[in-house]
């Protein structure tokens, strides 16, 4: 068995056109088998193009990028990924959007089916899964999309802002929903997003990527205990972890002075 689940070295992408524009720059990092890492950093710094290139959407343009051992020269067959639009698609039922993914790789759509009710279960969707998209709510719908990024089990778990459009209190409940499925589940996981608090809420390593072109600035291990309740925000261990990210922003230029010695205080 492999000890690295993502393996990226030296990464760079380089968007073609006139003017090239240097999107990655030296990107290393590995992610074990079982970890979830949060990728954290400001619009426009590379963060989903990383992912993208890790689900092999995206062709990188030096470096190497693995996963599972083997080099990723497109959408490798044991990924599953969810976005901040949950993409279900308002024609099929919500069990059969879950069971999408499936039908793509031309598998059995019977033998996923206790597959899909115990997710449906784990999600607290059990009684919705005759349902339609409409009739569901934003945060209901991220959970639906969620059982369909893990339907066929995937080893590794890519996570694009998917809580970005669902307001605050629904953003909330989703990052202890989401924490709750991956101790269930165990997917190694990458979570893109910009926000400070779901990053270090959510993972057990938080990478902060620079301004464009992406660069990792710092990579912070959160020694927090799981499971994690959303109080634990309050804590002063917490706020360690924040203030520090913030300090990163500030010496970016990404936040000004009054920002940062709020943070400090």
């Amino acid at each position: 068995m492999t000890t690295t689940a993502v393996q990226a070295r030296n990464v760079r992408k380089v968007y073609p056109g006139e003017r090239g524009v240097l999107a990655l720059d030296s990107i290393s990092l590995d992610v074990r088998p079982g970890e979830f890492v949060s990728i954290l950093g400001p619009s426009g710094c590379g963060k989903s193009t990383f992912l993208r290139c890790v689900a092999g959407l995206e062709a990188i343009s030096d470096g190497t990028l693995t996963v599972q051992g083997r080099p990723v020269k497109g959408p490798p067959d044991n990924i599953g990924m969810a976005f901040q639009r949950d993409a279900l698609l308002e024609w099929r039922t919500i069990e059969d959007n879950i069971l999408l993914p499936v039908e793509f790789k031309k598998k059995r759509r019977g033998d996923y089916r206790g597959k899909m009710a115990a997710l449906l279960k784990l999600t607290g969707l059990a009684e919705f899964g005759k349902c339609f998209p409409q009739e569901l709510s934003g945060g209901m719908r991220q959970r639906a999309a969620i059982c369909r990024a893990l339907i066929d089990d995937p080893a590794l778990l890519l996570m694009d802002e998917p809580f970005g459009a669902l307001d605050a209190l629904t953003r909330d409940q989703m990052n202890a929903e989401l924490q709750r499925i991956w101790l269930e589940t165990r997917n190694t996981a990458l979570f893109v997003t910009h926000g400070i608090a779901e990053a270090v809420f959510l993972g057990d390593r938080v990478v902060v990527f620079s301004p464009r072109p992406g660069r990792i600035a710092e990579i912070l291990t959160i020694d927090l205990p799981r499971p994690r309740r959303l109080a634990v925000r309050e804590s002063p261990e917490f706020g360690r972890y924040c203030n520090r990210i913030r300090e990163l922003f500030h010496d970016m230029g990404l936040i000004n002075e009054e920002e940062a010695g709020r943070a400090a205080a």
